[in-house]
C-alpha cells in the first residue's frame, strides 16, 4: 500500500528517477499565436445608410400590398392591368393613415397588419443604419436620434414622392399630410431599433427611477394582454357563428377565388377588430355607423338598413357581431381587461422579486419594497389607458362621407382603460403580498 502523498504508477514498469527524467527528449510545441485582430470597417455615411435601409423598408411593404391588391383582383374575376401598382401606392399610404377622397367619400380605415409590417421594417431599418455608421453599443443617444431622424426624413420623401403620383382628379391625397405621417411614424419605429441597437436604451433605463421603469412595463405589457385578449375573444365569436361565415363566403362570386381574396381582406384588418373588440370587453364598444353601436349593454348595429351599412361590414368576420346585450355568463367576459392589468402587476412583483447574480458571482436576494411597486401599479393604469387610447386611434377610421369614424370612442376606451388596467395591477401586487406573507 502506499501512503496518500506517495505518487502512484499505474502500470508495470519502475518509476524512473527525477534525473533519468531531465535528460530524457522532450517534444516541442510550437506557439500558436491568435491572429491579428481584423481591422475595423469603415463606417458608411448617415444618409446613404438611411436612405438604402429606409428604401428596402419600402419596398417590401409595398411588394405586400401589390400582392394583396394582384389577389383581390383575380378573387373578382379581373386580370391584371397595371393599375394594381397605382392601388398598392394608395393602400400603403392608407396604411399609415393616410385619407384619401373619392369624391364625397373619405377613406381613412387603415389596414393596421400592413401597418404593423412596416413599423417592423423601419424598426429593422433603424437597427441596420445604426450598425452601418458604426454605432453599435456606443452608447449614444445623439447617434440614436440622428438615425431616427435621417430614416423619417427619407421616409417621409418617399410618402410625399407616392401621394403626388396617386393624387388624381378621381382620387384626391394631401401630399403634405402624407409626408408628415410617413415622416413621423418612420422616425419614431427607427427609434425603437436604433435606440437599442446603440445601447442607449440601457444608459436611458440606469438613469430612470425604477418605480418609473416599473410603470412603464406594467403599463405597455397591460395593453399587449388587452389586445390580445380580444383577438382570441373576436376569433372564438367568429367561431361560435360558423354558419353565418360559411353563409356569407358561399354568397362571395368567383367561388373560391372569390373567397380567398375576402379571407385576406379579413386578415388585412385583423388587428383593427382585436381593438375594437378589447373596447367592447372594456364596455364602451365601439361604432359601426351613424347612430350603430355595439357594446356589452347595447347592440343597435341590426337596427341600420343594409344599404346605410358600411362596406366593412359585409365582410365574413362581422358574422360574429352579437345580436344584442350579453346574457347570463357571457357577462364574466368583462373580467378580462382586469385579468390582464392583474398579468401586467404580477409580472412587476416577479421581475422585482427574482434573484439576481452580481459582478463577483454572487446570488443576490432582492428586499422587497410595496410600497414602490404598489405606486407603479397606480401609475401603470394612466399608461396602460393610453396606450389603449392610441390603438383605438390607430384602429379606428372613416369609410363613408364625412359620418363618425368606425372604431372605439378615442376617450371612452382610454378612461375604462386606464380604470380596468390600473385596478388589475394593484389587485395582482396586493395578492402577491399577502400570498408572500402568508408563506412567510
Amino acid at each position: 500500500m502506499t501512503s496518500p502523498d506517495e505518487d502512484v504508477l499505474i502500470g508495470t514498469g519502475v518509476r524512473p528517477s527525477d534525473e533519468d527524467l531531465a535528460t530524457r527528449p522532450t517534444v516541442k510545441i510550437p506557439w500558436r499565436q491568435r491572429p491579428a485582430p481584423r481591422p475595423p470597417r469603415p463606417a458608411a455615411p448617415l444618409l446613404v445608410a438611411a436612405f438604402v435601409n429606409t428604401l428596402w423598408a419600402t419596398l417590401i411593404c409595398l411588394v405586400a400590398v401589390a400582392l394583396l391588391v394582384v389577389l383581390g383582383r383575380v378573387s373578382l374575376g379581373q386580370r391584371p392591368t397595371g393599375v394594381e401598382a397605382l392601388v398598392a401606392l394608395g393602400g400603403w399610404l392608407l396604411a399609415h393613415g393616410v385619407p384619401m377622397k373619392s369624391g364625397p367619400i373619405e377613406i381613412s380605415l387603415a389596414p393596421l397588419t400592413i401597418t404593423i409590417l412596416a413599423v417592423w421594417r423601419l424598426n429593422r431599418a433603424g437597427v441596420h443604419t445604426s450598425r452601418g455608421i458604426g454605432a453599435r453599443d456606443n452608447g449614444s443617444l445623439k447617434a440614436a436620434l440622428s438615425v431616427a431622424a435621417a430614416v423619417g426624413v427619407i421616409y417621409g420623401l418617399l410618402g410625399l414622392g407616392a401621394a403626388l403620383i396617386v393624387d388624381r382628379p378621381a382620387i384626391s391625397v394631401v401630399w403634405w399630410r402624407a409626408g408628415l405621417h410617413l415622416a413621423v411614424i418612420g422616425a419614431l419605429a427607427a427609434l425603437l431599433g436604433s435606440i437599442r441597437t446603440t445601447g442607449a436604451l440601457r444608459v436611458i433605463a440606469r438613469r430612470t427611477p425604477v418605480l418609473l421603469r416599473d410603470a412603464l412595463r406594467a403599463g405597455f405589457v397591460a395593453p399587449l394582454f388587452l389586445l390580445g385578449a380580444g383577438a382570441g375573444v373576436a376569433g372564438l365569436s367568429v367561431a361560435v357563428h360558423g354558419q353565418e361565415v360559411a353563409r356569407v363566403l358561399q354568397a362571395t362570386p368567383n367561388g373560391l377565388a372569390g373567397q380567398a381574396g375576402i379571407t385576406v381582406v379579413c386578415l388585412a384588418f385583423a388587428p383593427n377588430f382585436a381593438a375594437w373588440t378589447a373596447a367592447y370587453l372594456l364596455g364602451p364598444g365601439f361604432l359601426l355607423r351613424a347612430g350603430s353601436l355595439v357594446s356589452p349593454a347595447l347592440v343597435t348595429a341590426g337596427q341600420v338598413p343594409p344599404e346605410r351599412r358600411a362596406p366593412l361590414d359585409q365582410l365574413p368576420a362581422m358574422a360574429g357581431l352579437p345580436g344584442g346585450p350579453m346574457q347570463g355568463p357571457l357577462w364574466l367576459l368583462l373580467g378580462l381587461p382586469a385579468l390582464a392589468g392583474l398579468g401586467a402587476g404580477l409580472l412587476l412583483v416577479r421581475r422585482r422579486l427574482r434573484p439576481r447574480r452580481s459582478r463577483s458571482g454572487d446570488i443576490l436576494m432582492p428586499v422587497p419594497r410595496w410600497g414602490r411597486m404598489l405606486a407603479s401599479a397606480a401609475l401603470a393604469g394612466p399608461i396602460g389607458g393610453l396606450l389603449m387610447a392610441a390603438a383605438s386611434y390607430a384602429a379606428s377610421g372613416q369609410l363613408d362621407d364625412g359620418e363618425p369614424p368606425l372604431g372605439p370612442v378615442l376617450w371612452r376606451a382610454g378612461l375604462f382603460a386606464m380604470i380596468a388596467l390600473g385596478t388589475g395591477a394593484l389587485l395582482g401586487v396586493a395578492g402577491a403580498y399577502i400570498f408572500r406573507q402568508r408563506k412567510e
